[in-house]
């Protein structure tokens, strides 16, 4: 090999930490054509995981069994730089308000983003990933928790994962309704909720794109009635008009005007009685 060829290899290697991994087109921005990285490949260097996306092999690492998510998601987000982040369930998850959500295997990932390459569903991971665009909100970079993403990560111990703040992932959660997320579970959820910033809420609401996110929101927070609540006024936002049907056999709350469950009016009848 020559030495141009070495130079090449070397700065591929170094940009890729052991066990994590870079697609096709990582590879031939970095000046690594296809027909390069196969040879990557028969001499060991490099690990096919699928077609087009390749694993740096990890020392005394088996190539079987199933690959973690969180090395996938941090590999498309700090060495190929996609413009994703976790969100929903799964950032409130990782986040420690996951007492009444599904663990282990069952529970999907809830990945966000407006380029998400299609090989991302094809990968042998141990969580079903399940892909969402930013369009929920106008602003799409609102409410992301800080992370220590920048060109000076190298090591993948600092790595943490991009992801909604707990005021955007209940919002995206909410979106789910009902087909993809309990009405129960996000209510239990939502009683843990009780330390959010008033500002990030509020400019996730008027950047919030859906009426039926916005109604089914206050509906929650009226509920629970956190001390945030208080600083937030449902007149300043735009909940639209008309009734919105959301659950078959439900109940239209009677101040936001969407059909919920019926015990979620529970606290309005007595109140009323």
């Amino acid at each position: 090999m020559s030495t141009l060829k070495e130079e090449k290899l070397k700065k591929v290697l170094e940009a890729i930490p052991s066990g994590f991994m870079v697609d096709t087109a990582w590879l031939e921005r970095h000046g690594v054509s296809r027909f390069l990285a196969r040879k990557y490949v028969d001499n060991g260097w490099l690990e096919r995981v699928n077609r087009g996306v390749f694993r740096r092999p990890a020392p005394n690492a088996t190539t079987s069994g199933a690959i973690d998510w969180k090395t996938c998601l941090l590999s498309m987000q700090h060495i190929m730089r996609y413009d994703i982040h976790v969100g929903g369930t799964t950032a409130l998850t990782q986040q420690g308000y996951d007492h009444y959500l599904r663990l282990g295997s069952s529970a999907p990932v809830w990945v966000y983003g407006n380029a998400t390459p299609n090989w991302l569903s094809k990968l042998p991971l141990n969580a079903l990933i399940v892909t969402r665009s930013t369009s929920l909100f106008a602003d799409p970079s609102l409410g992301l928790a800080r992370n220590n993403i920048n060109d000076e990560d190298t090591l993948p111990w600092n790595w943490i994962l991009k992801m909604s703040a707990p005021e955007r992932a209940i919002m995206e959660a909410m979106d789910e309704l009902p087909d993809h997320e309990s009405f129960h579970n996000l209510d239990m959820v939502f009683e843990s909720l009780t330390t959010l910033r008033p500002k990030v809420l509020s400019a996730l609401l008027h950047s919030c794109k859906k009426i039926k996110v916005k109604r089914l929101f206050f509906v929650f927070a009226d509920r629970h009635d956190h001390p945030w609540r208080k600083r937030l006024d449902p007149a300043e936002f735009n909940l639209g008009s008309g009734d919105r049907a959301l659950v078959t056999g439900g109940k239209i709350h009677p101040r936001y005007r969407i059909m919920v469950p019926e015990t979620f009016l529970k606290a309005e009848v007595d109140d009323g009685a």
